[in-house]
């Protein structure tokens, strides 16, 4: 058996189609534009790159799409005051913060200043405890992207067990707490494993759906999953560079021999990685919908 391999590229250009046309239709219909900003501290070359295709995206789509990049010495207070601008800037619907952020800036008081009702990245302890109690919100852009792909693939998750591996409040947490409820791509029976975790193999030869975000390059074997298993790959290792400097990354899962024995499983890259902007995409589409009270 080979696996079937889920697109994250393909699913994420069929969403993003269908939030070209939600947009057109807000622009037409209710002169409602979406409108995003990114605000990003410092030169961090990743974090710039990342910044850079949330721009593209954001204009490809008809977003109103700002990026907002800030001295590496900028001090939280001024950091707080930029955020609060931007919460009463009426043309704003999404605010993103780029993290990591410089050590001598608290992350948690800057993310927790962002209006609620603009926090599209669902990091937000308001949006964080609606989703824990299946209130409506802005879901987490990673996990929400797993949910869309196992969704559109047809995978059932109902009555299915699910290992997640990794305890992280980015992917792991809320992962977890979104398949057990009920809802789409829910109803499951949820183990999360974790560093302190004994006898990981045993838990992961039980599971029909494994989602591995823990960054260690190629943790999850074939002898560690059965037949038939759906693996979803949030890992993104770099692993090395090609002759002609590029890196060369790798999953958490051993892409080649897990393919062989599971039903579907999703590429390093081309996997989790396209649903994440995507859905940060989303997210600003239906703030933008809420802020102007449109249905």
């Amino acid at each position: 058996m080979s696996a079937k391999i889920i697109s994250g590229t393909e699913v994420a250009k069929a969403i993003r189609e269908e939030l070209k046309t939600e947009v057109t239709e807000l622009k037409e219909k209710h002169a409602v534009v979406p409108g995003l900003v990114t605000i990003l501290v410092g030169e961090d070359p990743a974090s710039q790159s990342y910044v850079s295709a949330k721009n593209k995206t954001a204009h490809a789509l008809g977003i109103h799409s700002e990026q907002i990049t800030l001295p590496a010495d900028t001090s939280e207070q001024d950091l707080l005051a930029t955020v609060e601008k931007y919460n009463k800037d009426k043309n704003i619907h999404g605010i993103l913060v780029q993290l990591p952020l410089p050590k001598h800036i608290n992350e948690t008081n800057v993310l927790y200043a962002i209006d609620p009702a603009k926090d599209v990245d669902g990091f937000h302890p308001v949006n964080v405890g609606k989703m824990v109690l299946g209130e409506d919100c802005f879901l987490p852009c990673t996990p929400h992207g797993i949910l869309e792909l196992l969704t559109r693939s047809g995978v059932e998750t109902s009555g299915a067990e699910v290992v997640i591996i990794g305890r992280s409040n980015i992917v792991g947490k809320p992962i977890a707490n979104l398949m057990l409820q009920k809802r789409k791509a829910g109803n499951a029976t949820i183990t999360l494993c974790h560093t302190r975790t004994k006898d990981m193999a045993a838990h992961c030869k039980r599971a029909d759906i494994i989602i591995a975000a823990v960054g260690v390059p190629k943790m999850v074997t074939a002898d560690m999953v059965k037949d038939g298993v759906v693996v979803i790959d949030v890992g993104v290792n770099r692993i090395g560079k090609t002759a002609d400097g590029k890196a060369i990354l790798a999953g958490d899962v051993d892409f080649d021999a897990v393919k062989e024995k599971a039903s579907y499983i999703t590429p390093v890259p081309g996997g989790v990685g396209p649903m994440t902007i995507t859905m940060l995409m989303k997210n600003t589409v239906q703030a933008a919908r809420q802020i102007a009270g449109v249905k």
